[in-house]
């Protein structure tokens, strides 16, 4: 008590002078949280078109050619259609609907960085990117309603996993073609076996109907 009345002059002045310092400093503390903040944001926040990543559901295993041509054949694939291909890999199945078939508008979604870069190059090469796209995408977060044309090549759990989400977007009469792997108690319509370079490849063909049965839209 005796030193504040002492120095009471002086401390005031100093108190003063602290505060200002203090104020600075906390201003210029929040402000550089502040930027932080945005700048955290502004990294994590997926470009338009991009989800946040996590780890892909099924290996990246490329379609061969000749398997791709047999599917785009099976699901009667022509000028005007909207071709969505899930788990689009380098993009060959979108970049053949466009070159060979003539499609409106091709879509891949890949959730995998590395192969939508491999698949936009490839589309660059090719000469059809002004009517490709492809989105680094979780399938289970996207929207592929406008799709006339479905393709995948994932494995059956996914493809069942899936199935309630095809129904709700895609519209009565899409045309739909899985590589090797069925969709669980919905059965195909058509199923193809097509030789490959190694290997014979299973292609299954449904059509999604008007009124879906109960136990399949779950």
């Amino acid at each position: 008590m005796q030193l504040q009345k002492i120095f009471k002059p002086i401390a005031v002045g100093a108190i003063a002078l602290s505060m200002g310092i203090i104020g600075c400093t906390s201003q210029t503390g929040i402000n550089a949280q502040t930027q932080t903040d945005t700048a955290q944001t502004t990294q994590t926040t997926p470009p338009a078109g991009q989800t946040e990543q996590r780890e892909p559901d099924v290996p990246y295993v490329p379609t061969p050619q000749e398997v791709v041509d047999e599917m785009l054949k099976l699901a009667k694939v022509q000028k005007g259609d909207v071709l969505y291909d899930l788990g689009s890999g380098d993009g060959r199945i979108p970049i053949t609907a466009v070159e060979d078939y003539g499609v409106q508008k091709a879509v891949g979604i890949d959730i995998n960085p590395q192969r939508i870069e491999e698949a936009n190059a490839n589309a660059k090469k090719a000469g059809v990117s002004d009517r490709i796209q492809f989105l680094n995408q979780d399938l289970f977060k996207s929207n592929f309603g406008e799709a006339s044309v479905v393709t995948l090549y994932l494995l059956p759990d996914i493809n069942v996993k899936l199935r309630p989400q095809l129904f709700k977007q895609l519209k009565p009469g899409t045309r739909i073609v899985s590589h090797d792997f069925d969709m669980g108690e919905w059965k195909p319509e058509r199923v193809v076996q097509v030789q490959g370079p190694n290997r014979t490849h299973t292609l299954y063909y449904w059509v999604v109907p008007k009124n879906p049965p109960a136990n399949l839209n779950q």
